[in-house]
């Protein structure tokens, strides 16, 4: 028997130890290393050996540590000379714990776990010369004598479905995205463009489109897409999820590893990798981040130690009836520092620049999708998860506490008050939301015959009585092409050249509305079939005429975004949009300016929405003189007539006093133009 030196400290790895103060993820950081190492046996399997500090546990019940992935799970050490993994997990209900794995031949007696004697709940130990890449799960004696087998809840890498256990591995990179990180500031800032194309990774292309079980790695995904997204200048990736999930049907919001990427593309090196090539040319990283619900997989969280450990034990809190799957409970501290570190983790150690948070109003509301008798209002007799409310605010708070350069978003569909506002003035403390209203609106007056526009204009204008009522994002996502909805080209009405004219008026309607922009793959080139995560996208339609161009006009509507001030300066601000003309409902001609922070960088923008070419229009237009076509979406280049353009606009003095002018413009059917 042995007892350690104090400076066995100073062998453990970077990615274990604590740093001070509130860098260390905890609300009060504890400012120093700890590491407590008991009489060790050598010649056991398991040496008891700890580096969890009497704060950390304190921390991490009353729910503020946000840095568990510094202690929790499998993480290779030195200790007494020897190097090793030295594994943590949190299991309050075991009354035994080993670890298992073909290094042991999954023997549940050969390596047993201790626990802490503060009644933790955290068991731990550290195994002697075992190497990375061993699979392991724990073995865990549980409430009432049932035994489980478990994969790591902060495991940083998982077996590829549809193996279950996880893996021990490192997180050592050499990033490359310095100059990136240094100004990504800007780049991420509110009052800059954004344009974020929404891919989900196995899917988007495949080395066989017709094998579902094959997978493009994280270096083809690399090759191929930051070109792909590069070209089509977007600013933003966002990935739905990427965390490790064990069925594809799911499309990852059916999440186990809240730690790993999944290893159906490689490992997290090769996930890292994709994120800094996106960074070296200029492209922002978002990650679908999913808090709101996990499924019931017996490798997973789901009765953890045999009882609900993660998931509320109330079912009319715990149970999610749309997704058959659980709620995680908000209310528990040791929960709540576990999916805290969750989300603090892909910052840290990924360096991604925001996440979206899925299905917000789901954790909201105590009611979510629940009839009357199904639920319990809460203390004041209201439908909002308080604990889940509570949760959401420590989440936004800490992360631009921590990361100041990133953005939170909330895919939340209802009427809740102040999910971007700060928490000070009472708000969520999200970057921004998804402005789900816009959308559904937008389409059901797209999908509309323009002989019947004129009857919905106010369902096409309404979106911005309540704009300013939050930071919103506007986003045609997967949900919009799937479960019969019909991809976007086949939501337009009229003929083929038709439908290609309503779908780049509808992108130049988007992409010239206040807010961000979300599109999601396949939509930039006019997909035929609705989103199959089974197959690729057709990009075989690229030989096609109108769907390329159609993909040239998502381009340039990209380009203009980012290059025209006006459209991205005031984008969440009164100062950013005025209505200009509403009173032709017969003609279903609308028009709007984009006002930028410079006067000169005004943007004037009339759209046509019927099928009627409309020449020699009048629209007035106050301080300008002159005036220049900068954006046409009829134009041959697009796959439009390229009949109907602007090469010189006249204007005619109307009243001095106020310097208003009227501007004689020629408008494309079924287009949108844009002048400045």
């Amino acid at each position: 028997m042995k007892q350690a030196s104090e400076n066995s400290t100073n062998n453990l790895e970077n990615n274990s130890v604590r740093k001070s103060g509130d860098a260390d993820g905890n609300k009060e950081g504890s400012g120093k290393l700890y590491e407590e190492i008991h009489f060790v046996d050598t010649e056991k399997s398991v040496w008891n050996y700890s580096i969890f500090s009497d704060e950390d546990i304190s921390n991490f019940q009353n729910g503020t540590h946000y840095s568990l992935y510094n202690l929790f799970g499998s993480r290779e050490i030195e200790v007494l000379g020897t190097r090793g993994y030295y594994f943590a997990v949190w299991a309050p209900n075991a009354s035994y714990l080993s670890v298992i794995g073909n290094f042991n031949d999954w023997n549940p007696e050969s390596h047993p776990l201790y626990v802490r004697l503060e009644k933790s709940g955290i068991w731990e130990g550290f195994i002697p010369y075992m190497k990375s890449g061993e699979v392991y799960k724990y073995h865990i004696h549980g409430y009432k004598g049932k035994q489980l087998d478990k994969g790591d809840p902060f495991a940083w890498f998982w077996e590829r479905r549809p193996d279950t256990a996880s893996i021990t591995w490192k997180l050592d990179y050499n990033w490359s995205d310095e100059q990136w990180m240094g100004k990504r500031k800007k780049h991420n800032a509110l009052d800059s463009p954004w344009s974020v194309y929404e891919v989900h990774l196995a899917s988007w292309m495949r080395p066989d489109k017709n094998d579902e079980e094959r997978y493009n790695s994280y270096q083809q995904i690399k090759d191929r897409l930051v070109p792909y997204v590069k070209e089509m200048g977007f600013t933003h990736v966002e990935f739905m999820p990427v965390m490790e999930h064990p069925f594809d049907g799911s499309w990852g919001y059916q999440g186990t590893g809240y730690f790993a990427p999944t290893s159906r593309f490689g490992d997290p090196q090769g996930f890292m990798d994709l994120i800094d090539e996106f960074h070296k040319e200029g492209i922002g990283v978002i990650l679908d981040w999913v808090p709101s619900h996990f499924p019931y997989d017996s490798h997973g969280l789901f009765m953890f130690d045999g009882t609900h450990t993660y998931e509320y034990a109330d079912m009319r809190k715990g149970f999610h009836p749309d997704w058959n799957s659980y709620i995680f409970n908000y209310k528990r501290g040791e929960v709540k520092s576990f999916l805290i570190s969750s989300a603090r983790y892909w910052f840290e150690k990924y360096h991604i620049d925001g996440i979206r948070v899925d299905a917000v109003s789901s954790m909201l509301k105590l009611n979510y999708s629940r009839q009357t008798g199904q639920w319990e209002p809460n203390e004041h007799g209201g439908d909002g998860n308080l604990e889940a409310i509570a949760f959401i605010k420590d989440l936004n708070e800490t992360i631009y506490r921590d990361f100041p350069d990133v953005q939170t978003i909330a895919e939340e569909a209802t009427d809740w008050p102040g999910v971007s506002k700060p928490t000070f003035s009472e708000g969520l403390g999200f970057g921004m939301k998804w402005m789900m209203g816009w959308m559904h609106d937008t389409l059901d007056y797209f999908k509309m015959d323009p002989i019947f526009r004129e009857h919905y204009q106010d369902k096409f204008s309404f979106s911005m009585m309540y704009f300013y009522d939050e930071n919103f994002m506007l986003p045609l996502s997967h949900d919009e092409i799937v479960h019969g909805k019909s991809p976007m080209l086949y939501k337009m009405p009229g003929d083929e050249w038709q439908k290609f004219a309503n779908l780049r008026t509808l992108y130049s309607y988007m992409f010239t509305h206040p807010g961000g922009k979300l599109l999601f793959m396949g939509d930039e080139f006019g997909q035929t079939s609705e989103w199959n995560y089974k197959s690729e996208l057709d990009w075989f339609l690229l030989q096609y005429e109108g769907h390329q161009k159609l993909k040239d006009c998502v381009r340039d509507l990209n380009l203009l975004l980012k290059s025209e001030p006006a459209l991205y300066e005031n984008q969440f601000n009164i100062y950013g949009f005025e209505w200009v003309d509403l009173n032709h409902r017969s003609d279903c001609v609308i028009s709007y300016r984009r006002k930028g922070k410079k006067p000169e960088d005004d943007l004037l923008v009339i759209l046509n929405l019927t099928p009627m070419v409309h020449r020699n229009w009048k629209i007035q237009a106050e301080n300008k003189t002159e005036w220049k076509e900068i954006f046409n979406s009829d134009d041959k280049k697009y796959w439009g007539t390229g009949d109907v353009y602007n090469p010189a606009i006249t204007t005619t003095l109307l009243e001095d006093s106020e310097n208003r002018y009227e501007l004689n413009v020629h408008l494309p059917a079924l287009a949108c133009i844009v002048l400045k």
